[in-house]
């Protein structure tokens, strides 16, 4: 008997030992980002990535707007640099693109062509470094010399693949099935608070509250778009809502005014015409998180004015807006509302022609008090406490339609 407790003990440290060698190689085999950083110098702009290992890279350019794109194998960053700026360079962004890669994007205040891509061994103290020359180029040129063009490593990254993520397959039961959307997400980290509170992370806190809520009733199926931090096109997003046939889509946002002093909640619906400017404006900034991703827009269609066709679209519509109108009821007994509370506007991301959906703004973080307010567990709940009524009685109407 004891030899057998033995047996067990050694196999118990053979199989911790081989989990934490596990750990451990997968760790290793993930490189970071150990610094970054821009030099400008009279003919070009050098940007450099200080990575731990070396790192399989591709590198291209992408116009309207002017973008130098570098993707990486999935990495991390030790230390997260603040706003990196410099040269032709006017902001650099970076995040997860896809699940084993990550994507660093380059915005350009002018057309810049690579002129060359280095990969630099450790040396004098240093690490290893991935090193992006860019140059000026005239426009036209960079339209028909840069664009296409892709440099790589001699070891390439594997190709992109942008599919769904895990949507599940149709619904067996009659439950209706509620895609939620947490905006943002990976390298789009959305707009940025007073306190350098991220949109991505804090709507996908939001996004999780509905989640759980919904599911903790029993009365209905629900569907994310994301869980986690990673990057997905706007069409994907109702995509998925079609794919997984969802019969309500929310979209999660957080808004951003140069006035410090707006602050409240506010809806969202599609139409072709927005309701006043700066609904306009909203939407058109959140129709640019695929450029902010680093996607090629140039072969895309127009994205609100192809789709309002046809009375299914304009039913989706309907019901879209009566959703927003108890939305707007229920969270006003919860939370401030910013005043004309329902909106519209060319959302793309609310633009699918079979599943009723709303873009909500939860609230003003460029706003401090709103801010902080919003951070906060308990605004959060009652926050979700007013989407859950508003779920309910939207779908009770519904039923009492059909009947």
């Amino acid at each position: 008997m004891p030899c057998r407790k033995q047996g067990y003990r050694t196999l118990h440290l053979l199989l911790a030992l081989l989990l934490l060698l596990g750990l451990g190689s997968q760790a290793a085999a993930r490189p970071s980002v150990l610094d970054a950083r821009i030099g400008t110098h009279p003919d070009m702009t050098r940007v450099v990535l200080e990575l731990s290992e070396r790192s399989s890279w591709r590198v291209f350019a992408l116009p309207d707007p002017y973008r130098v794109v570098i993707d990486l194998q999935e990495i991390t960053w030790n230390d997260p640099p603040g706003e990196i700026a410099g040269g032709y360079v006017s902001a650099l962004r970076y995040g997860l693109f896809t699940p084993g890669t990550s994507r660093v994007v380059l915005d350009l205040d002018r057309p810049a062509g690579v002129r060359r891509v280095l990969e630099l061994p450790p040396q004098s103290g240093r690490s290893h470094r991935l090193v992006v020359d860019l140059e000026p180029v005239p426009a036209n040129a960079f339209q028909s010399a840069e664009v296409g063009r892709l440099r790589e490593s001699a070891q390439p990254l594997a190709p992109i693949d942008i599919a769904l993520p895990g949507v599940p397959s149709p619904p067996r039961d009659h439950r209706p099935t509620i895609v939620i959307d947490a905006g943002h997400g990976g390298i789009d980290p959305g707009a940025i608070g007073v306190s350098g509170t991220k949109e991505k992370d804090l709507v996908l806190s939001y996004a999780r509250s509905l989640r759980d809520a919904l599911t903790a009733t029993g009365r209905y199926r629900v569907v994310m778009t994301r869980d986690d931090d990673r990057f997905i096109p706007l069409r994907q997003r109702f995509a998925i809502a079609e794919k997984s046939r969802g019969d309500l889509f929310i979209s999660f946002h957080a808004n951003t005014h140069p006035s410090g002093d707006i602050r409240g909640a506010s809806v969202y619906t599609l139409s072709e015409e927005a309701s006043d400017a700066e609904a306009a404006a909203l939407a058109a900034k959140e129709n640019r998180a695929d450029a902010v991703g680093g996607l090629n827009l140039a072969s895309r269609p127009a994205e609100v004015g192809q789709i309002l066709l046809g009375l299914a679209q304009r039913d989706t519509m309907n019901l879209s807006k009566t959703y927003a109108a108890m939305l707007v009821g229920s969270l006003g007994q919860r939370v401030e509302l910013l005043r004309n509370t329902h909106r519209f506007a060319g959302f793309a991301v609310l633009k699918s022609p079979t599943v009723p959906s709303v873009l909500l703004e939860i609230g003003y973080i460029s706003n401090p008090q709103e801010e902080r307010r919003l951070r906060d567990p308990g605004h959060r709940q009652r926050f979700t406490e007013g989407v859950v009524d508003a779920i309910r009685r939207h779908f009770e109407v519904q039923q009492a339609w059909n009947r």
